[in-house]
């Protein structure tokens, strides 16, 4: 299980970011090469154990989780809406996502460092 959530979470970004630009071209498929995609990596970041249990990476792993869902809810919108509101929905999730994995790895070392300390 350990090398298939880390290429679940691969598989599935290459997915997403391929289909998110061929969808620039009207390819009928591509919103649901998105969806299956983005469910990819949303279930690798869910299924990602986390070993710190202090404040900041639990708000940072819902920060996260919260991100994988707006990716997720932007496959329907591509799907039944065929204008740009996708676009939001895929920016509001970028931007959470970029933020956590800068600060997800700072603060889990905080934590391992305190760990260390004891």
């Amino acid at each position: 299980m350990k090398t298939l959530i880390p290429a679940f979470f691969v598989v599935g970004a290459v997915m997403a970011l391929g289909s998110a630009v061929a969808y620039v071209t009207r390819w009928p498929l591509a919103p649901y090469f998105f969806l299956v995609g983005s469910l990819l990596v949303a279930v690798a970041q869910w299924f990602t154990p986390s070993e710190y249990t202090s404040p900041n990476v639990r708000r940072l792993r819902r920060q996260q989780a919260l991100g994988a869902l707006m990716l997720v809810v932007t496959g329907p919108l591509m799907i039944f809406l065929h204008g740009n509101e996708w676009i939001v929905s895929l920016t509001i999730a970028a931007v959470i996502e970029l933020f956590t994995s800068i600060r997800l790895p700072q603060e889990e070392e905080k934590a391992r460092q305190a760990q260390k300390g004891k």
